[in-house]
């Protein structure tokens, strides 16, 4: 593979896989080719049953910037069809992957992520930032509409008030402000996001690996379901998962405990 644009990092002993967005000279702005390959990675990963977590993050001073600003002049030539095609063949493949994923995804946010770059740190499971990293969402300063998924994910963790707030202003916050409104899950000391994100993804792939991809999707499919439907689901899945080696395993774990 000729493309470095993105960078994957195996660990089958953990289980955890580390996905690093690498065109640090601009910032990990992504164009077509890297969107692509961004895409076929995640693919890569869903496929390999030894990986059972993940974390994204990026090269250098920051997580991602957006969309390359290089590719506008090509990207404005095009007629209004082919530019719907461009976001939603290439660029919302990312996105498919990711909300096709059982496994929990983390992302680290070492740096700025603005505009689709924040977008795609949203479609996570998991945010944890540097405390002096900076979030936008940019695309009203050129006229634009969140454009990457950041009108559907951002009212769901934020609220829709705050999250109309951001999107209408364009106002950028520090990674410490988006910890206090639920937009990632916590800031960490600067250049710790990684390290904090890769031992939460380790923790987390040493519990049973069917339970929680179970928990994901059940958490997931609670915004688009009734509560009849959601507890008809859950029952489901608990009555499979009492069934499992790894319950009988820790039943029987703690009925010994009990009995000394």
């Amino acid at each position: 593979m000729t493309d470095k644009s993105i960078l994957l990092e195996k660990n089958n002993k953990s289980g955890v896989a580390i996905l690093t967005l690498n065109r640090p000279d601009q910032f990990n702005a992504f164009n077509r080719e890297m969107v692509n390959l961004w895409a076929d990675t995640l693919i890569d990963i869903t496929s390999d049953k030894n990986i059972r977590a993940m974390v994204l993050t990026g090269a250098g001073k920051a997580f991602c910037a957006g969309g390359d600003m290089d590719e506008l002049d090509s990207f404005l030539t095009m007629n209004m069809s082919e530019r719907k095609s461009f976001l939603f063949d290439n660029v919302y493949r990312v996105m498919r992957q990711v909300h096709s994923m059982d496994i929990p995804i983390i992302a680290a946010l070492n740096g700025t992520a603005r505009g689709a770059g924040l977008d795609m740190a949203l479609m996570c499971d998991i945010r944890i930032a540097d405390r002096s990293a900076v979030f936008a969402e940019s695309y009203i300063a050129m006229g634009l509409m969140a454009g990457d998924g950041g009108s559907y994910f951002l009212p769901r963790l934020v609220g829709l008030s705050k999250a109309l707030e951001l999107l209408w202003t364009g106002d950028a916050i520090s990674g410490e402000e988006a910890a206090q409104i639920g937009m990632i899950s916590r800031a960490v000391e600067d250049g710790q996001a990684l390290a904090e994100a890769v031992k939460l993804a380790e923790r987390i792939a040493k519990q049973p690996t069917e339970a929680v991809r179970m928990m994901k999707r059940a958490a997931v499919q609670s915004f688009s379901t009734t509560l009849d439907s959601h507890l008809d689901m859950i029952s489901s899945h608990m009555a499979i998962l009492e069934d499992s080696s790894a319950f009988k395993e820790r039943v029987g774990a703690f009925q010994a405990r009990r009995r000394k």
